[in-house]
């Protein structure tokens, strides 16, 4: 028996990733305010402990293996997201355990908002991956396994019936329909991408773009594919804790060092953020962008200020 998680309606009417139990109703939303990363790489994490008896330093294991678990209503971006964090963690064993675990069943999106954009990143919000791919109609939901993490699943599952797939067909129609005729489904990648370093890097743009910035970090949080994180250690006088937590480079002490703050001006904080989604992380991973578009920056960012507008400006096109 596994624990599933799936996206339920919480404080605010607002959707988040819930334990599963009799009474839990699927949330209507597109998609949760945090997305599906916490599961694999958390906000804050135990890592360690260790004992210190005079010279001697005993160290105390603090993580259990995690048992496998069904991550139920991903979307197409969130599932993306999964495969560059992949690329950042590949011998993290921490995040790896829990990856391992994790069966993902998406939920292709049927109702786009206006602030999605993740077709500009090869993304289909009509055909997402996963270990099991789902549509949902008002009468029925739809189920294909494409792993063998799904076919097991599948094979647990002993409801599921064979179906007949024009109403898939149907509703991806309709899903790419929409999609065309969202504001940002022209959005023009062209200027950004791998080996534009040198040629973005002192763009005058970036001032203007980040005078009203308020390094508040809430773009940075609710992302589905930022991955900085800072190590604490908390003393209680008998074992020292060591803790992984999600830190944001828009932070005035991100990566600050004895010698000083290697970004100290809010310019140099917004420009890292922004040049790392769209050059400097594509220079790295084969021309992959570390932005899925799904537009959670857009709707929260207290300025309004997002990833479109930078690419936008730099672009030289109508904001």
């Amino acid at each position: 028996k596994q624990t599933l998680y799936i996206p339920a309606d919480g404080k605010g009417k607002q959707a988040y990733f819930t334990v599963w139990q009799e009474g839990t109703t699927l949330s209507g939303a597109l998609n949760t305010v945090r997305s599906a990363k916490d599961f694999f790489f958390p906000q804050v994490e135990n890592l360690m402990g260790f004992k210190v008896t005079g010279k001697q330093i005993d160290l105390i294991e603090t993580r259990d293996e995690t048992a496998p678990f069904v991550l139920f209503g991903v979307r197409a971006c969130d599932c993306r997201s999964f495969d560059i964090l992949d690329s950042v963690f590949p011998a993290d064993t921490y995040y790896q355990n829990r990856r391992s675990n994790a069966t993902v069943v998406t939920m292709a999106c049927s109702e786009p908002e206006e602030t999605c954009f993740c077709g500009a990143f090869g993304i289909d919000a009509a055909e997402p991956a996963g270990d099991v791919t789902c549509w949902m109609d008002a009468e029925s939901l739809y189920w294909r396994a494409n792993t063998e993490k799904g076919e097991a699943l599948t094979a647990e599952l002993s409801m599921l019936e064979d179906a007949d797939g024009a109403a898939v067909v149907a509703q991806q129609e309709k899903t790419r329909e929409i999609l065309k005729k969202l504001p940002l489904a022209e959005l023009d990648l062209s200027s950004v991408g791998a080996g534009k370093t040198k040629e973005l890097f002192d763009r005058p743009e970036w001032k203007s773009l980040s005078e009203a910035c308020l390094g508040c970090g809430t773009c940075t949080f609710v992302c589905p594919t930022c991955q900085c994180y800072d190590i604490q250690e908390f003393n209680n006088g008998k074992t020292v804790r060591r803790f992984r937590c999600w830190d944001s480079c828009m932070y005035s002490d991100f990566t600050k060092m004895s010698a000083g703050q290697p970004r100290p001006t809010q310019l140099e904080r917004f420009r890292q953020r922004f040049m790392h989604k769209l050059v400097y992380h594509p220079d790295n991973h084969e021309g992959t962008f570390g932005c899925v578009g799904c537009g959670r920056c857009l709707q929260k960012c207290p300025i309004h200020m997002n990833i479109v507008k930078v690419i936008k400006e730099l672009g030289g096109a109508e904001k």
